[in-house]
């Protein structure tokens, strides 16, 4: 075990130089079981705490080493102490945070992280703190390993941010103050309560729960109103887009500073009418009256590096380009070519999987209302996913086509993009049966040797075909399981998981992503995020799930033909 954690501890701390593609030699490991091995010592190597040094460090953005506390928090112990071991510099935000996007980053003094009390687990690699959606799925996997205290914790942190930065972040880093990531706070909540390992099983720890669940259904409350502001309404369709506080391009692009320069020599040699307005004349050293220019058009090159580096062959980005791009963020999805050249237009649409997740979202909240015995909450909870249910059919549902697409509300049509959260109402429980029978027909267009892919367009980016991902996986997996395409979700789970242990034999490594045409990790992304992250947390979370999934089908199965006559039995 020490063997395995030594060789896990030095892959993480090479996956910022890790290669995009697996290399020739294969790993003597080559088994479930070592894949399993991995895994459940990974968790130890992925877990951050204020009192470790190694939260603090930032691959993406390399300054000083800054904590922040909230505005009149008192300075834990344990921050104090690590102050001093780990030559960190501590700060208190400026004032107090009400809702996403009232603290901007430049307005702090240094770019720095953010104080969360409870120990979480990091995706690995250059992500280096606790990410939002991330969470979720990493959650899972604490559950199912037996790891309730600590999956427990991540949500405690969550509501933590809620209640003294705002909201759910993208991440508990200050560049991310103003945008947050898909929402699964609820699902968290839930997978917290229903296990039974998170709260002793006496009176008192009943009483604990109970508190607990209150506190939490309060805090989510106050998150779910991040998504009904205005900046996130899509136009008048009653449903939600993505949306970012923020302005210019993102600063934790700092490391990948061939980022945008490569989407402007895309978007200059494959001109597209979807792409107008992302380009405006610039200089690469600009002047200060051209400086002045484009703080008003593109971004403010002398507040940012990365914006003075965002330069290609006479042309900068726009500044509606950065909203779409920030937008895009918020999704999760960075990047593919889904809502326009790089999803520059993010903010125009209202997504499927956005709105199913909040449909999902008030359904858990009335769940969790008539838990703690409030039913006029809980009605009123049920009038909301109502609503959104009629939204997402009127808007989002293309009957003849037999699909879930998402709409561009800026210009009222759909989207004809293929993209795998259109089956994320199956998870959500939005698809009626018929819904969901003809969504089961549609697995094709995804479905590969080794799982599922992102979306049926080979753009070179890395959520477009041929690349899978973990979270995608499981949510069209779950959905399936749920709605009782069981074959079809186990099918889909042992091809993944494959896909895992295949990849693990060739590299001795998990990772962030996997090609699912070639069934490992051999993933080469032309233009945007190049790496292939080694850790990896929600592929990890996943793993162990779609383990599950393989393993109540086939003790289906057995017992079915278990229940056969035997002459029938037999035949078969």
């Amino acid at each position: 075990m020490k063997l395995i954690l030594l060789l896990l501890a030095a892959a993480l701390s090479a996956s910022a130089q890790a290669p995009t593609t697996a290399p020739p030699t294969e790993h003597p490991a080559s088994t479930p079981e070592a894949t399993l091995r991995y895994i459940h010592a990974s968790w130890d190597v992925l877990t951050r705490s204020m009192s470790d040094c190694s939260s603090i460090v930032d691959p993406k953005v390399r300054t000083l080493p800054v904590l922040y506390l909230p505005y009149g928090f008192p300075e834990p112990a344990a921050v104090a102490a690590a102050e001093h071991k780990c030559h960190l510099r501590v700060l208190h935000l400026p004032r107090a945070i009400e809702k996403i996007g009232d603290l901007q980053p430049q307005d702090l003094e240094a770019e720095g992280l953010l104080y969360l009390p409870h120990p979480y687990i990091v995706p690995g690699g250059r992500f280096n703190e606790m990410y939002g959606w991330d969470s979720y799925f990493i959650l899972l996997g604490l559950e199912a390993d037996h790891r309730a205290r600590l999956a427990r914790g991540i949500v405690d942190n969550f509501l933590f941010e809620i209640e003294n930065y705002g909201g759910v972040l993208n991440a508990n880093r200050t560049y991310y103050l103003t945008r947050s990531q898909p929402p699964f706070l609820t699902s968290m909540i839930r997978a917290v309560i229903e296990n039974p390992r998170s709260f002793p099983d006496t009176v008192a720890g009943r009483a604990a729960a109970q508190e607990w669940l209150e506190h939490a259904y309060t805090l989510a409350e106050k998150d779910y109103s991040t998504w009904t502001r205005p900046e996130h309404r899509a136009g008048n369709t009653r449903l939600a887009r993505f949306w970012d506080y923020g302005s210019g391009p993102v600063p934790e692009m700092a490391d990948a500073s061939h980022y945008y320069p490569d989407v402007i020599r895309s978007l200059l040699q494959h001109p597209s009418p979807e792409a107008a307005g992302f380009l405006v004349k610039g200089s690469e050293h600009p002047d200060a009256a051209e400086a002045e220019r484009l703080k008003r058009t593109s971004c403010n090159v002398n507040a940012s590096v990365v914006c003075m580096r965002a330069w290609y062959g006479g042309y900068r980005l726009s500044k509606a380009f950065y909203e779409g791009d920030r937008a895009m963020r918020e999704s999760g999805f960075d990047t593919s070519n889904r809502f326009g050249p790089f999803s520059g237009a993010t903010e125009n649409y209202a997504p499927v999987g956005l709105n199913s997740l909040l449909y999902r979202y008030e359904r858990d909240l009335e769940h969790i209302a008539y838990l703690l015995g409030k039913g006029r909450e809980a009605q009123l909870w049920d009038r909301r996913a109502q609503a959104r249910n009629y939204a997402i059919h009127r808007y989002l549902w293309r009957a003849r086509e037999g699909v879930f697409a998402d709409w561009d509300f800026v210009h009222a049509r759909p989207s004809h993009y293929a993209f795998i959260t259109s089956l994320y109402p199956l998870w959500a429980g939005v698809a009626s049966r018929k819904e969901a029978k003809s969504l089961e027909t549609k697995l094709d267009l995804f479905e590969r040797p080794g799982g599922l892919a992102t979306s049926t367009h080979d753009t070179g980016l890395q959520w477009d075909y041929p690349y899978g991902w973990a979270p995608t996986n499981w949510i069209a997996v779950a959905g399936l399981d749920a709605t009782g395409y069981r074959s079809d979700a186990a099918r889909i789970a042992a091809h993944w998981n494959r896909t895992v242990d295949r990849a693990f034999a060739q590299t001795g490594t998990i990772r962030e992503k996997y090609n699912v045409v070639t069934g490992n990790a051999d993933v080469v992304v032309t233009t945007g995020y190049k790496q292939n992250v080694i850790g990896f947390g929600w592929t990890n979370g996943v793993y162990l799930k779609m383990r599950q999934i393989v393993r109540e089908e086939a003790a289906r199965a057995a017992f079915d033909h278990a229940l056969q006559p035997p002459q029938t039995a037999a035949r078969q």
